[in-house]
């Protein structure tokens, strides 16, 4: 599930239809105190993100926002693309960045390369946990491998 957050409606819609258009469930929220709320009351596989909410920055929800397992992916766009903003969203944790206006394409290719990227996270994990739970088991049970 993608959760977007921009307080501009028709950019809200627009992108929100585009998704679902392509097959993905989304849900909007046109706060960051909204999209805080939805968080935690659901895993979203990723999050677009508006630099400019009106109640606070979309970099301060990147910190606020708790991390999930697996963990959500965060794509920071604006229409006020500064170098400070750039490095500030990055180091925070953003894992793309965008800026307005977009095209659909771009819009789509960013998030199939971030629920992509998610994806293979998640099985690097699950491997490793599997890996060291088998390891684990051998131990309890004598065997070597």
């Amino acid at each position: 599930m993608i959760l977007v957050v921009d307080d501009d409606l028709d950019f809200l819609d627009l992108v929100s239809t585009l998704l679902r258009d392509e097959g993905y469930e989304v849900e909007a929220a046109r706060s960051g105190r909204e999209a805080l709320e939805k968080s935690r009351e659901k895993i979203y596989s990723l999050a677009l993100i508006d630099i400019k909410l009106p109640d606070f920055e979309g970099i301060q929800l990147l910190k606020r926002m708790e991390d999930t397992e697996p963990r959500m992916r965060k794509v920071i766009v604006t229409g006020y693309q500064t170098l400070e903003n750039t490095t500030q969203a990055l180091n925070l944790g953003a894992d793309a960045y965008l800026v307005k206006p977009l095209k659909a394409e771009e819009i789509l290719e960013t998030v199939r390369r971030q629920l992509a990227e998610r994806d293979k996270e998640f099985k690097e994990k699950y491997v490793l946990l599997e890996d060291s739970g088998q390891k684990q088991n051998n131990l309890d049970d004598g065997s070597v491998t």
